[in-house]
């Protein structure tokens, strides 16, 4: 799968966990669109839907942004 394929689903799936619109460069973590609780919300999603882990001490640097989730998964499972 292409990453803007996995950004588009990413987004979506983050959107529908935040309750808001994002764009795939929002500073998720940093704007304060996801906290905490969301960003558990999302990583359990993303582990769901594509069966790669996101560990718990890399969650800041992965969830900066959807492009940087998307980047993430590309790398750890090139055939998405």
């Amino acid at each position: 799968m292409q990453t803007e394929m996995i950004e588009t689903s990413l987004k979506s799936l983050v959107e529908q966990i935040v309750l808001t619109p994002v764009d795939t460069e929002t500073l998720l973590m940093e704007s304060g669109i996801v906290d905490s609780l969301s960003a558990v919300d999302i990583v359990l999603a993303v582990q769901q839907k594509y069966g790669i882990r996101i560990p718990a001490t890399e969650i800041n640097e992965h969830l900066r942004s959807v492009k940087t989730l998307a980047q993430f998964l590309v790398e750890q499972e090139p055939e998405l």
